[in-house]
């Protein structure tokens, strides 16, 4: 099974609260008193459905296959002013950066960033009060007492946006892939054809002193990607969290660098004009087989306006420059 096999980034699930226990209509009694006052406690709430940040996780695998997530239900209210016990929550832990969102209507209802970090997904019914409440002083025993509320049964969607350091951006064949398994324990699937990455690939990069940063082979942009054309409008969603965008340009590209680079570009800015203000660094890749000529004419081409590096994942070139290059760009201040 493939390394992406297991990526899930997108789940649809039903979500049903708890009803909220009925408040209890009890009146008074003991061995002394036969007709004593309303003393019936409220009903408990029901149970939540509830999100949970955890840092642990990198997909939403572990609910793709729970289509329906159920609640328990508040209990009624007792006597002696009980309440009633509350409705059991039901918890589902997800990757941070999980956005979670109506599937109705597409609303985003909130987006989870910080580990333990709790939102409630789809709201319980409220107990209802008991008999107590309702008592004044010109009406001393009110025999009736509140319902609980309904639960809500609701189709939500949970998002996952990748939490990368780096995002490799490039179009199909750029070598993306195969950079990610040079520099990191990641095994993508590496062939020469457009969309080869159909799930984004996470990689750890170690770098020096035992540290270490995430990198995200995103699959490949292709011209039109931001209308959704192909795969791409999905997989775009997954660069708006990484920190450093690492454009990559094959040397061997049929147009120039520049304009190569303007096209990425173009169809970021497209997407989300917010993800033109990120770090960029430019990675020149296949240039083994450039010869010192045709080197040193090509970098009349690069782009001034970024840090730009000639590399082969191949010919293990400019790897070690690569990564102080991209750590430099991770720790700057933003």
């Amino acid at each position: 099974m493939s390394q992406g096999s297991n990526f899930v980034d997108y789940v649809k699930i039903c979500c049903r609260s708890g009803h909220g226990g009925s408040g209890s209509a009890h009146l008074h009694r003991d061995k002394h008193t036969a007709m004593g006052g309303p003393d019936g406690g409220d009903g408990g709430r029901g149970g939540h459905v509830i999100v949970k940040g955890n840092a642990q996780l990198w997909t939403l695998l572990h609910l793709k296959f729970r289509k329906h997530v159920i609640a328990g239900d508040g209990e009624s209210g007792g006597s002696s002013q009980k309440s009633g016990k509350t409705g059991r929550d039901e918890i589902l832990e997800v990757p941070l950066g999980t956005i979670a969102k109506n599937s109705e209507t597409g609303e985003t209802l909130f987006e989870i960033t910080q580990d333990g970090e709790t939102r409630i997904l789809t709201e319980a019914g409220r107990g209802g009060l008991g008999n107590w409440h309702f008592k004044t002083s010109t009406f001393q025993t009110p025999r009736f007492a509140q319902p609980g509320e309904d639960g809500k049964e609701e189709w939500n969607v949970l998002e996952l946006k990748l939490l990368a350091d780096v995002g490799l951006v490039g179009f199909p064949n750029a070598g993306k892939s195969t950079l990610l398994s040079v520099v990191s324990a990641a095994k993508p699937e590496i062939a020469d054809y457009a969309f080869t990455t159909l799930v984004p690939n996470l990689g750890i990069v170690a770098y020096r002193n035992g540290r270490s940063f995430v990198m995200a082979d995103i699959p490949g942009i292709i011209e039109g990607a931001s209308q959704g054309k192909g795969l791409g409008f999905r997989f775009l969603r997954h660069i708006e969290r990484n920190s450093v965008l690492l454009f990559m340009v094959p040397a061997d590209t049929n147009r120039t660098i520049k304009e190569e680079y303007n096209i990425l570009l173009k169809e970021l800015q497209e997407y989300n004009p917010e993800l033109i203000h990120k770090p960029r660094v430019l990675a020149i890749t296949k240039s083994d087989m450039l010869d010192d000529e045709l080197l040193q004419e090509m970098k009349k081409e690069v782009p001034q306006d970024v840090p730009s590096i000639f590399i082969s994942s191949v010919a293990q070139k400019g790897i070690n420059e690569l990564k102080d290059l991209l750590w430099t760009e991770i720790n700057k201040e933003q």
